[in-house]
């Protein structure tokens, strides 16, 4: 019934039926050196995932695109920027309106919203282009690319760089989606401009920051890790 401990450290009872083996485990300095190493770990990346998550990278174009589901700050930061990037032309895309049961309509998307507020704070409406997505519910942003994508092959503007200007933390994402859609015909620039609802370098210090900066995280590594969409039509 009982045998001593074998060759391979392990020693058999109950012909068998148990085993006991030594084992490696951590002692309080290994816990101390794993919790010390955790927590700068994490002290780095509070201090620095929102300069990840929320880049600027200005590509040399004459096109300025614009999510038009962004806050009505963000739409005067995209004025701003467009007229002191001396761009010729002003993009606003989106899908529908989150809450219109996945109408199709134009009109009912966020890229005719943000077109229009765009006009009503000032903007020469020649100078506005909406560019409207039909697909509603999930990713969103990458079919928002794509339609803008199907609407530059169609009006001779393939191959054309462009910057994107969006909110804040998902600055990143909306840069690696669209440059998905786009693959290597264009450079996806990027403009993140800041959230006024809280401050960047302290955001866990306010709910509006802890809710962006987590659920863009979560969203981003998503993107990055898990999405990968077959190649569009016509590439």
């Amino acid at each position: 019934m009982f045998k001593p401990a074998s060759s391979d450290g392990i020693r058999r009872i109950f012909f068998g039926l148990l085993t006991r083996r030594e084992r490696w485990s951590l002692s309080w300095r290994g816990w101390l050196a794993l919790l010390l190493t955790a927590a700068g770990v994490g002290g780095v990346w509070m201090l620095q995932v929102h300069s990840f998550l929320a880049p600027t990278r200005r590509v040399d174009t004459k096109i300025l695109v614009v999510e038009g589901w962004v806050q009505e700050c963000f739409l005067r930061a995209a004025m701003a920027e467009f007229q002191t990037g001396h761009y010729e032309k002003i993009y606003t895309t989106g899908g529908p309106i989150i809450g219109s049961d996945g109408a199709t309509n134009d009109y009912n998307t966020s890229a005719s919203v943000g077109a229009e507020l765009l006009v009503k704070f000032g903007m020469p409406k020649d100078l506005v282009q909406m560019v409207p997505s039909h697909v509603a519910g999930r990713d969103r942003t990458y079919s928002s690319a794509l339609a803008l994508r199907e609407w530059f092959r169609t009006h001779a503007l393939a191959g054309k760089n462009f910057n994107v200007l969006t909110e804040d933390a998902h600055g990143r994402r909306t840069q690696m989606l669209f440059q998905k859609a786009f693959g290597a015909e264009a450079t996806v620039g990027i403009i993140a401009v800041t959230n006024p609802d809280y401050e960047p370098p302290r955001w866990w210090r306010y709910s509006e920051g802890v809710r962006e900066i987590l659920g863009e995280s979560i969203a981003w590594f998503y993107a990055a890790v898990f999405f990968h969409p077959d190649p569009p039509p016509g590439r």
